[in-house]
């Protein structure tokens, strides 16, 4: 007689490259997950965040309208107005930052604003995000207003047109209303010399 072992044995011999082939494709799914995660955390941490390019580069800024802060008031004594898409459709170079008082990179950046808007021919915009309006104030107070016009996003609807990944950011809008550069992240001495001035003045002379 035959030893039934030997049977069993045979049978699972037989079967096993099917296992393998189910076993292999259970596994793919986890395969595909560890490869994507890999990438994205090269992405995530190789190159230069302030160089993630935007969809908006060369395009006209989005339509938008928003609201002064309450209670601002310039160097004359007179409120510091608001501003929307028009504004930045008036022949000259604009910048416009986004910002919060409860951003501690925008409090770092922010001597570096004021320097930049004392630059001739600068002109610098604010765009408040989603923040508290006494804090706002209280903030430029304390830090100073290097901003002609501070507008006012509480929703932060009109970032998200903006495409913006987070505060502060920073865009330079052409003299025709176009999008001409993108600064992701606060500006530094380095940022500010390597990149973004050369950006400014090419947009100034075109």
């Amino acid at each position: 007689m035959s030893d039934p072992r030997n049977g069993i044995a045979a049978e699972a011999e037989a079967a096993s490259p099917e296992v393998r082939r189910r076993r292999l494709i259970l596994l793919i799914p986890l395969v595909v997950f560890l490869l994507l995660a890999g990438l994205f955390l090269v992405r995530l941490f190789s190159g230069d965040p302030s160089r993630v390019p935007s969809a908006l580069i060369g395009r006209p800024v989005p339509t938008f309208s928003l609201p002064p802060l309450d209670g601002l008031t310039g160097a004359n004594g007179a409120p510091v107005p608001g501003f929307s898409d028009a504004d930045l459709k008036r022949g000259e170079v604009t910048v416009v930052n986004v910002w919060a008082s409860w951003c501690a990179p925008c409090r770092q950046e922010h001597p570096l604003l004021m320097e930049l808007a004392a630059q001739p021919g600068v002109r610098l915009l604010g765009l408040n995000y989603k923040d508290n309006p006494e804090n706002a104030r209280r903030f430029l107070g304390a830090l100073g207003n290097p901003f002609s016009a501070v507008g006012v996003d509480e929703s932060g609807r009109a970032a998200i047109d903006w495409g913006v990944y987070g505060v502060p950011e920073t865009f330079i809008v052409g003299p025709d209303g176009t999008i001409r550069h993108k600064h992701i992240g606060p500006l530094t001495p380095d940022s500010l010399s390597g990149t973004f001035l050369p950006a400014l003045r090419a947009a100034q002379q075109h």
